[in-house]
């Protein structure tokens, strides 16, 4: 197993389309162990996308139980070929992800979702899911399709954040419990206040995460 590198935006790999994986061609089972290791040696991080170590392969880890304030009903997952068949109501929170590693942002998702996907095995998983882990989910199936949290924000001057807590390294691999570098969706549901007319506003988030590629 390795601790694979991150990509960070605005690396133009981000944007890329993943593309499904096919079972009957390909072995990922390195592949998954390597984004195990990876995701596990982030403090806090609850989800990882393939692409986001450069690997253009429709593969998402998912471990929503490393959120110490949430509940998860399905704890680590590994979703290959994820396909969202419902999504329903609404909630804006805050998220972070390990390729903005110093920004969060509140972003608006679903409330609750019904997706299918197959496991590492090949087995067909159907999954429902609700609040925090339904938007760990779509985060990082979103990273699938080349879209980052920034694309998703209703606007780069009021919902976007510099970070202001990094969680240090340490604690056991299988659920680290502090907050973390860039991990997905850190908050459980609180969106964070508009940073309208604070010095660290953002005033070249503009320049850095405008929506150029029409992402939403």
């Amino acid at each position: 197993m390795a601790i694979l590198p991150v990509l960070e935006y605005p690396d133009p790999q981000l944007k890329e389309i993943s593309e499904p994986v096919d079972f009957e061609k390909e072995d990922l089972t390195e592949i998954i162990k390597d984004l195990l290791e990876t995701l596990y040696d982030a403090p806090g991080c609850v989800g990882l996308a393939a692409p986001q170590c450069g690997i253009r392969k429709r593969v998402i880890i998912v471990d929503a139980s490393r959120n110490p304030k949430v509940e998860s009903r399905y704890g680590l997952m590994v979703l290959i070929n994820p396909v969202i068949e419902l999504q329903d109501g609404e909630i804006l929170a805050r998220e972070g992800c390990l390729s903005l590693p110093d920004l969060t942002a509140n972003v608006r998702r679903a409330q609750t979702i019904r997706a299918t996907a197959w496991d590492e095995h090949g087995v067909q998983r159907f999954i429902e899911a609700s609040d925090f882990e339904a938007r760990v989910i779509l985060h990082e199936m979103d990273h699938l399709d080349g879209i980052l949290f920034l694309d998703r924000v209703s606007s780069l001057k009021t919902d976007v954040f510099r970070r202001k807590r990094y969680a240090p390294k340490g604690g056991d691999k299988g659920g680290d419990k502090g907050g973390d570098k860039g991990g997905t969706s850190e908050s459980t549901g609180k969106p964070e206040g508009s940073n309208t007319g604070k010095k660290d506003a953002l005033p070249s988030v503009a320049a850095v995460g405008e929506k150029t590629d029409g992402a939403s």
